[in-house]
């Protein structure tokens, strides 16, 4: 199962991401992480401590990868017939959450300087982990919506839409359900995430029956989740909380199938 988790940005997806990601590695599953965030944050989450974090340079970002992978002996003209199995081999780290994460960066959007030769490495590498390979997938994208109109989830089997109860987070979380089911995504459901009371979940599920969205879960907000991300603590310090239980619950209710041994 290859899964994207999207929002606007603040509503915590990070969390869900690194927790749903955590939960299907306690539970036998090989499981790479995503981090598609220009502003990535999962290293932390997933257990890493900040001076290995701050050391991983994005795949978006890596010119001697870049080169090596795009590069020709004449200037301005890239080779885009390469294969990126090596990538994941190279450059998947792993944590001690027991998942391997990999930091990728965005595609970037055009008018933004010559970005033809990453953005090839990175559509090859999303769609060689989300089509060719058997883990499972997580990808914390890019907050708001851009990311889809440059197809960074092409292929996903189920994107997961965060918003808290805030009506800016739920505009635009219709707005991302929208567009990616638009661009093909099968399923598309949306997480209540921070909720504090019996209002503010009745506000995200009254929303997505007025908008036909399927609800997957309703995480509850914790303040000891909040101080930690204050402190850049990993998902594993809050194991048995309602939200970490609520994530892994929705784990299951996605109807993950194992994948096959013998995959790294």
């Amino acid at each position: 199962m290859k899964i994207a988790v999207a929002g606007k940005g603040g509503v915590g997806k990070t969390l869900v991401a690194s927790g749903l990601a955590w939960a299907l590695a306690r539970s036998g599953y090989k499981t790479i992480a995503i981090d598609a965030d220009p502003s990535p944050n999962l290293a932390l989450s997933l257990g890493l401590d900040q001076e290995v974090a701050d050391a991983i340079i994005p795949v978006s970002e890596n010119e001697r990868l870049i080169k090596l992978k795009t590069g020709t002996a004449f200037p301005g003209v890239y080779n885009l017939n390469f294969s990126v199995d090596d990538v994941v081999r190279d450059y998947a780290i792993p944590t001690p959450s027991g998942v391997h994460l990999l930091v990728m960066g965005t595609v970037k959007s055009m008018g933004s300087g010559c970005t033809c030769a990453s953005n090839s490495v990175i559509r090859a590498l999303l769609r060689h982990l989300v089509i060719d390979r058997d883990e499972a997938v997580v990808l914390d994208m890019e907050a708001g919506i851009e990311h889809l109109g440059r197809g960074t989830a092409e292929g996903v089997d189920m994107m997961i839409v965060v918003s808290d109860a805030n009506k800016k987070s739920l505009t635009i979380a219709g707005t991302i359900v929208r567009m990616a089911l638009d661009a093909g995504i099968p399923r598309v459901e949306l997480a209540g995430n921070r909720i504090t009371n019996i209002t503010e979940e009745t506000i995200i599920k009254t929303f997505a029956q007025e908008h036909n969205i399927p609800v997957v879960g309703i995480v509850p907000f914790d303040p000891a989740i909040m101080a930690g991300g204050i402190a850049g603590s990993s998902v594993m310090a809050f194991e048995n909380t309602p939200a970490i239980r609520m994530i892994e619950e929705i784990g299951h209710r996605i109807e993950l199938v194992k994948p096959a041994k013998g995959n790294t």
